[in-house]
């Protein structure tokens, strides 16, 4: 039956009715009021929060909604994505990973500013402690400019008006950042409001996750019968601290605490000034206000509320840069005269202060009879809160209180006062105050702002240097500043006599439970060497004293994390101190050091402390006199190395497993870690001095795991310009690599980096050994001309381009081979008539690499296209003696890139390198090479077997995002410490043996695929595929298996179950097209999938019967690298080291014949054999003890087709 719309409200109101008579618990007035009044929380539920008063999107909205009036520009519910995106968080906060879900802003480009907003569910009332702590994202990715307020938050009340609670900084940072929202009282049902202005932005510029309520809640009964002795009990049966009570703010939530205070000469602003007086003798003036009157429109100016109603509408005192000039930067109001006061009945001022913005220079409170005395301070911005002061004030004589604030001609913000409160011991006084002196006002600094606290004397006695908080200096202990807000802050205990001066915590009058701070001036910028250093005791009776930690606020980055942290005592004496040194490393901008505490209990018992406090080493261009060379192995440190502070996360020492020794330390990233937030980790070397020699950063590297990310070294200057000199990206398996980077050399003082890009969050980074040295570096192993040319140069009639596909010029690969992007990188020359004539040459040459005795295989991929592009040609160039061809081709290959390789037998003689291009007088043709490896051992043959002992051999994962989100990786059951494989690998039957895995990690979504594509093979009448694959029961991952020919995929086979040990696979495979093999992995919840000896023998089926006629296209000249061998024999004949060489020369190729070896392949997934442990030369397995049986399937190629991107 259906039932209409009022009829349906009806019902629902009953079924509400009836759930509340029946579970009082949730009754509409006991909802979201930050109790749990129902034992499992359901009262809790969709309020913006859920169980814990937290909400971190993963299970669903909380209950917030999107309320933006413009459809264009709105909040969504979103996750990361599949791959690193180019704008918006790289994960969220909560999780870290791609899985995990936050709340960010659509893209928008509009003509006017657009608004955002998020709202959330109704929520009773709040307690005046009530703060809201979450996580936000602002980063400006596509450098349209934020605006003034991209995120700013609200309070929406009952009565629809609207108060303005946080402004943050409006800085670009591509991090996750950490704020805290002081709600305060809220005395009516009320909403949260998070608005992001802007005009133009990209998806995901503006993003929060989780949000998390804290004391929030009003006074609830304590157990037992009343409250105890000093408290008061409200009538809600709650209970507040005597301190409390008659204070301007109403904790008990029920107005008990601030009833029969008529004693009291109190002020909240909204009739009148209520006496206070506010002509000054400054042209600057403080003024009674209303954020109404401020503005409603510009959420950065004024305080956006008073602190007596919370609200837009209520009225205070403000002080802030008047329209125009800033005449005087300071501006006073005072009190009636009041009568002398004594010890046992001082006079008691509370206050409400409200510091905001860089506007805000701090404010001083100060008795005037005839002489004007301060009596408290409170310097610089406290953020967007309204922070409750109590001054006592002891005076023999008549007097009035001054209230002075300072203010600096910045961009915004302000200083407001609210709330006042005079205790009945503030008796007016009818007697005149007779000023007789002035003080005198402060001198002017020595020096320009910017070099003041820099860490470096610029003034005469180190004027600039002597109140920046070191205690070295007479006036640094003064130089701290109490910032705390809540019931703890911290004071400096100064005694001349006994010489002894320190910083201790003691109670205070501020209302937030938050930590006791305070800080230094605004000093730096610092260097790499920048330490902080203390002695610190946290002393009494209890079992646990309390927290104490050192946090860096940045002036452009906001807070930063802790830097260092102690919890406990340390010890029952008084002289119980602990030294401390903490790194404050390079910092780039102006910052604050910080002391935060938070005492457990205060009282005489327990105490903490801070003394002998020393900034040493933090010049910006200090550099220690111990040894700082780039050269490290990480076993000592990080030598001339060090953590860039301006990035997301750090590299970390990590003991036994380094190049060296295999125990030793290195230096790594772990994509893994469940604490890694952000995007990049960069390290960078110390400052060096330009120089006009071109040198060499060598060094081993990891990359490691199926979705790690990229490496990089690159060069930056004081500038801020970067260049990348190397770069690798992918899974190039749990094992070691040498690397040789060029650095170019510098006219001007540069560092190196090396940064580790995050793509995913399941794998590992990786250097070890690193030795920067004062020559050119040689033919590097691995080049995939990303970034640099790795010093090979062109020749001819035609230069080589290095060009990635997004170049100008038409022809060309669309895309390169490492990455297969259009981004990537590639070299390539332009053979049409009309850039390279008939007959012309153009050589790519690379840099002179030393000769060895044995003979080792260099690998490439070419792309040749359009009807007669040109005959490639690769030589191998001795020092001495002809050129020796080791390949060659010249057939239009089509849009694709194909896998060369070719032998080279130097005999200790050194050699380059030439690719050499000749014109055919071809029409828009073009011949480009790109990923060039090096291979320590011979070429394999077109029948081998690749058993993954040296690598992928001419396999490789694709890097192309659009077909697959993760590698297949290759790692030993040995070498293997973080993921579930198999005991041993096939080839070998032992933890040595190596293999490749598709792990389940719940560090990556379910059903993400990884490709391992072949080389390109050539059309077949049957071609057999071999393997053995290893999926137990426990595992729910799939294999599937396709050929790839003209950008279709054709599948060939599935597997989902096989159970048990190693089985083999064998696949007959017929094409009438060139085509690749695709051994695709698709990743479960649990267990792993491996793959081992892999095997296709071209033109002979499954059967062992011949099926093609077999062609010499496109094979490598390796009667060229023997000849090669002989020539570089007969020149050496005569001498009794040429005999020698020989007689090792024949050894060696003996060996060879009589053990055959697989291939070493190369895509941006590279293994550098020489370099790897445990490395060895297999016969075919026969009859493997680890074989549980053959599974022989024969298909043909066409069973189902998917098209590919």
């Amino acid at each position: 039956m259906w039932i209409g719309p009022s009829r349906t409200s009806a019902f629902i109101l009953a079924l509400i009715l009836h759930l509340a008579a029946c579970h009082p618990c949730l009754s509409p007035e006991r909802r979201c009021d930050f109790v749990c009044d129902c034992s499992d929380c359901d009262d809790e539920q969709d309020c913006g929060y859920g169980k814990g008063f937290a909400c971190d999107f993963d299970a669903g909205l909380c209950g917030w909604t999107d309320q933006s009036l413009n459809a264009a520009y709105k909040w969504e519910r979103r996750q990361r994505g599949d791959t690193m995106p180019d704008s918006g968080p790289s994960s969220d906060f909560t999780t870290g990973t791609a899985t995990g879900w936050f709340m960010g802003v659509t893209a928008v480009k509009s003509s006017s500013v657009s608004t955002a907003v998020l709202e959330s569910p109704p929520m009773q009332q709040s307690s005046p402690t009530c703060r809201l702590r979450l996580k936000y994202f602002m980063w400006d990715s596509g450098h349209t400019g934020f605006g003034s307020s991209p995120l700013w938050v609200s309070v929406l009340h009952q009565n629809s008006q609207k108060s303005t609670v946080w402004r943050p900084e409006a800085t670009s940072v591509r991090g996750w950042r950490e704020a805290t929202i002081y709600l305060g009282r809220v005395a009516t049902t009320f909403r949260i409001r998070l608005h992001s202005d802007r005009s133009e932005g990209r998806r995901g510029d503006v993003a929060v996750d989780q949000l998390e309520f804290l004391d929030c809640a009003l006074p609830v009964p304590l157990p037992g019968v009343g409250c105890p002795d000093g408290m008061l009990q409200c009538r809600r049966e709650g209970c507040v601290e005597t301190q409390q009570v008659c204070d301007g703010t109403d904790d008990c939530g029920d107005g008990t605490d601030e009833e029969n205070c008529e004693a009291y000469h109190r002020c909240d602003f909204e009739k009148d000034l209520c006496g206070w007086d506010l002509r000054s003798l400054s042209k600057l003036k403080w003024v009674r206000t209303s954020q109404e009157d401020i503005s409603i429109s510009d959420p950065l100016r004024g305080p956006g509320r008073d602190h007596s109603h919370n609200s837009a509408s209520g009225h205070f005192l403000y002080v802030t840069v008047p329209d125009g000039e800033l005449l005087q930067d300071w501006a006073a109001f005072q009190s009636p005269r009041l009568q002398p006061t004594n010890n046992t009945h001082p006079c008691k001022m509370v206050m409400y202060t409200h510091q905001f913005g860089p506007r805000s220079g701090g404010l001083t409170v100060l008795v005037a009879d005839k002489s004007i005395t301060p009596v408290w301070e409170r310097g610089g911005a406290l953020g967007d809160v309204w922070v409750k002061a109590q001054v006592e004030i002891v005076n023999n004589s008549p007097f009035q209180i001054l209230v002075m604030a300072a203010v600096r001609e910045l961009a915004y913000g302000g200083i407001a006062i609210d709330s006042i409160v005079l205790s009945p011991e503030c008796r007016p006084s009818n007697e005149s105050v007779t000023l007789e002196k002035f003080p005198r006002p402060p001198k002017d600094d020595c020096t320009v702002a910017e070099k003041m606290c820099d860490f470096h004397p610029d003034c005469e006695g180190a004027a600039d240097e002597a109140q920046c908080g070191d205690f070295s200096y007479s006036k640094g202990s003064s130089a701290w500043t109490d910032t705390s807000i809540g019931s703890q802050s911290w004071l400096l205990h100064k005694n001349s006599t006994a010489k002894e001066e320190y910083l201790y915590v003691a109670k205070a009058p501020g209302q937030q439970l938050t930590e006791a701070q305070t800080r230094t001036p605004v000093l730096g910028p610092s260097g790499p060497t920048c330490t902080l250093r203390f002695d610190f005791a946290l002393t009494g009776n209890p079992a646990h004293i309390g927290e104490l930690s050192v946090r860096v606020i940045d002036s452009i980055l906001g807070v930063q994390p802790k830097l260092w942290e102690f919890s406990g005592k340390t010890g029952k004496g008084e002289v119980e101190w602990q030294y401390a040194e903490v790194a404050v490393g390079a910092r780039n901008h102006r910052f604050q050091l910080a002391f935060e505490s938070r005492a457990v209990k205060l009282c005489p018992s327990a105490k903490i402390k801070v003394q002998n406090v020393r900034f040493t080493g933090c010049h910006a261009n200090y550099f220690p006199s111990t040894s700082t060379e780039l050269s490290c192995n990480f076993d000592d440190g990080l030598c001339g190395w060090h953590q860039d502070n301006s990035d997301n996360f750090d590299w970390t020492l990590l003991d036994g497993m380094d190049h060296t020794t295999g125990f030793g330390k290195s230096l790594v990233v772990d994509m893994w870690s469940s604490s890694l937030r952000g995007a990049l980790g960069r390290l960078l070397s110390f400052s060096l001095l330009p120089g006009r020699a071109d040198q060499c950063l060598a060094f081993f590297y990891k990359i490691y795991g199926p979705n790690t990310g990229t490496l990089n070294v690159k060069l930056f200057d004081k500038h801020g310009y970067e260049e990348v000199l190397w770069t690798r990206s992918g899974a190039h398996g749990n094992m070691w690599h040498e690397a040789h980077c060029p650095v170019p050399h510098q006219l001007i003082t540069y560092q190196l980096m090396f940064e580790a890009v995050r793509a995913g969050f399941d794998g590992r980074v990786a250097i070890d050994d690193v030795a920067l040295l004062a020559q050119p570096c040689t033919v590097p192993r691995v080049c995939s001309f990303e970034g640099q040319r790795c010093g090979y140069k062109s020749y001819g009639q035609v230069y080589w381009l290095h060009r990635n596909g997004h170049a100008a010029n038409v022809t060309g690969p669309k895309t390169d081979h490492s990455l297969e992007t259009e981004l990537g990188f590639y070299m390539m020359v332009s053979t049409g008539r009309h850039f390279l004539p008939a007959g012309g040459a153009a050589t790519l040459m690379s840099p002179l690499r030393q000769g060895t005795a044995k003979t080792e295989c260099v690998h490439f991929w070419y792309h040749m296209a359009g009807e007669n592009p040109g005959a490639l040609s690769v030589y191998m160039k001795p020092v001495s003696g002809e050129r020796v061809k080791i390949f060659t081709d010249s057939l239009n290959q089509g849009d694709v890139w194909h896998h060369g390789s070719g032998n080279i037998s130097p005999n200790l003689v050194d050699w380059q390198l030439q690719f050499e291009v000749i014109g055919r007088g071809g029409e828009d043709t073009h011949v480009a090479i790109d990923d060039i490896f090096l291979s320590a051992h011979p070429c394999e043959n077109k029948a081998s077997k690749c058993s993954l002992e040296r690598g992928l051999c001419a396999w490789s994962n694709t890097q192309n995002s659009k077909r697959d989100k993760l590698d297949w990786e290759v790692t030993s059951r040995e070498t293997e410490s973080h993921y579930t494989t198999p005991l041993g690998d096939h080839t070998l039957g032992t933890e040595k043996g190596h293999f490749l895995f598709l792990s389940s990690s719940n560090r990556t979504a379910a059903y993400q695929n990884a490709q391992l594509i072949s080389p390109h093979l050539p059309p077949t009448k049957g071609t057999c595929l071999k393997f053995w694959a290893y999926k137990p029961y426990s595992s729910d991952s799939r294999l599937m298996v396709w050929t790839l020919s003209k950008g279709l995929l054709q599948e060939l086979l599935e597997v989902k179950e096989l159970g048990g040990p190693w089985r083999r696979v064998d696949i007959d495979i017929i094409s009438t097209d060139e085509y690749q093999i695709v051994l695709e992995g698709i990743k479960g919840v649990s267990g792993v999938l491996a793959l081992d000896d892999i095997e296709y023998t071209v033109g002979i089926n499954c059967a062992k019967k011949v099926t093609d006629v077999q062609t010499a296209s496109r094979k490598p000249d390796n009667a060229g690298g023997i000849a090669a061998s002989v020539l570089v024999v007969l020149l050496l004949i005569g001498t009794l080291v040429g005999l020698l060489i020989f007689y090792l020369h024949v050894q060696r190729r003996a060996t060879l014949l009589t053990n055959p070896s697989a291939v070493d392949g190369f895509s941006n997934d590279t293994y550098d054999p020489s370099v790897t442990e445990n490395h060895v030369r297999i016969p075919p397995a026969q009859n493997h003890p680890m074989a549980a049986g053959i599974n022989v399937v024969s298909v043909s190629a066409g069973v189902r087709e998917r098209e590919v991107a």
